[in-house]
């Protein structure tokens, strides 16, 4: 099983080779499968571009995508025409989702053949969440709790960046989904998952706020209620479709 682990970035330097290299050594000392590091570039002014090939130049296993649109959509898009591994996911380069849960990953796909994605959480009862700020925490919950709603999804924390997938499964969505750049797009794709009878697999996860994030939270709320008023209106559509046909 090789697992090829996308990081979209967008002006990084600061935090790129320390997520590179933490994540580097920790699968070089575990071994828990074969691997691919992809850097996904959206679009960066800084040094992240050099950074990157400097990487790529030392270590076999990091690999390097530039693409000058910018958005998380776009990356996974990117990520996903040049994967040739079994399973691809994506993780935040500031690693915020504990690095150990790839042993996780490791596990369910090697022993629960059954299981086509996994999906971090930290809204589990065995999750634990460290240093984030009470207004994220309400912010984060307020909109899963609207997706519920809106979608009677089963995951429970669809803003987690740690979700992982058989490249199969992972094609097949993407080739049913929109073309949304942005971070929305992670989302729609679980949700599509489980409109396609498809169980989006939970694992609770230890997560640790990083206050030098380039998050903007409003911003991010209101694209996402924009997004959820659309994809809603898309399903409706899909749905008479098909009782038509």
């Amino acid at each position: 099983m090789k697992v090829n682990i996308l990081f979209p970035v967008l002006d990084e330097e600061r935090r790129l080779e320390k997520g590179i290299l933490k994540t580097l050594v920790f699968l070089k000392k575990n071994k828990p499968f074969d691997y691919q590091l992809t850097i996904i570039d959206n679009g960066s002014t800084d040094a992240t571009e050099a950074i990157s090939r400097r990487l790529c130049q030392t270590y076999k296993e990091v690999h390097y995508l530039k693409t000058p649109e910018r958005g998380v959509g776009v990356a996974l898009r990117t990520g996903a025409a040049d994967n040739s591994c079994d399973i691809i996911g994506y993780m935040d380069i500031d690693l915020s989702t504990k690095i150990v849960h790839l042993e996780d990953v490791k596990e369910i796909f090697k022993n629960q053949p059954e299981v086509q994605i996994i999906k971090g959480s930290r809204l589990m009862q065995a999750s634990m969440v460290v240093g984030r700020k009470p207004s994220r925490e309400f912010t984060s919950r307020g909109l899963n709790g609207l997706l519920h709603v809106v979608f009677r999804n089963k995951f429970t924390d669809a803003l987690c960046g740690f979700d992982f997938y058989r490249k199969e499964t992972f094609d097949d969505l993407i080739a049913a989904s929109s073309q949304d750049n942005g971070w929305f797009y992670c989302v729609e794709l679980l949700l599509r998952a489980e409109r396609q009878g498809i169980e989006v697999h939970d694992i609770p996860v230890i997560w640790e706020d990083d206050y030098d994030t380039k998050v903007k939270v409003i911003k991010t709320v209101v694209s996402y209620l924009k997004r959820i008023k659309f994809l809603k209106s898309e399903f409706i559509k899909e749905d008479r479709q098909k009782k038509l046909n």
